[in-house]
Order: structure tokens, then sequence, then C-alpha cells
């Protein structure tokens, strides 16, 4: 297994970035101090999630492409037209950086 790490500070509440690691990238959000990491790339559209808008509620981002929205917890689509999950990546807090593991 892999891992990257990246600064608490550099992921600001109620935003995603998108890591270079895994294949086809990491998207990886915080929602106040909880942090997800899932697949950066819709599986129906292959379009950064890391743009996408995200559920704080409900712990979803969706596809800015053509509006699936895919668990942050579980990878799970929440809505069509996606109908496969992406994959979801161990996330932990060492110190000041999150560490996340594919």
């Amino acid at each position: 297994m892999s891992e990257v790490r990246i600064p608490v500070a550099d992921v600001k509440p109620g935003t995603a970035v998108r890591l270079d690691a895994g294949p086809g990238g990491v998207c990886l959000v915080r929602i106040e101090d909880s942090f997800y990491a899932i697949g950066d790339r819709c599986s129906h559209a292959n379009v950064s999630l890391s743009e996408g808008e995200i559920d704080p509620d409900d712990r979803w981002i969706e596809c800015w492409k053509h509006g699936s929205a895919f668990s942050l917890e579980d990878g799970q689509p929440q809505s069509l037209p996606a109908i496969a999950a992406v994959p979801v990546y161990k996330v932990a807090l060492e110190g000041d950086e999150v560490v996340v593991t594919y």
C-alpha cells in the first residue's frame, strides 16, 4: 500500500481537494473536522469529483458534469446516471497532516 500526506490546513472545512495519488487521483473532502477520501473520477463520466458540490449533511459529493452523487463514506452512487461505486480510501490524522492510504 502507498500513502500521500497533506497538511490539515491545506483542506478548508467544506471543501474538496484533488490529490495526485492512486489510480485516477484521490478526492479528499473535509466536513468540519472529518476527512473522507474517495476516487476522484466519476464512474459515469470520468470527470473530477473534487470539483463537485459537497452535501455536508448527507456526506456526499456531486459530480458537476451530470449530477451523480457519491457517498463519501462508502463510495456508492446516490443518484443516476452513475451506477458504479468509486473507491474509498483510508484516512488518518497524524499531527498536523492528513494521511491517505491507497
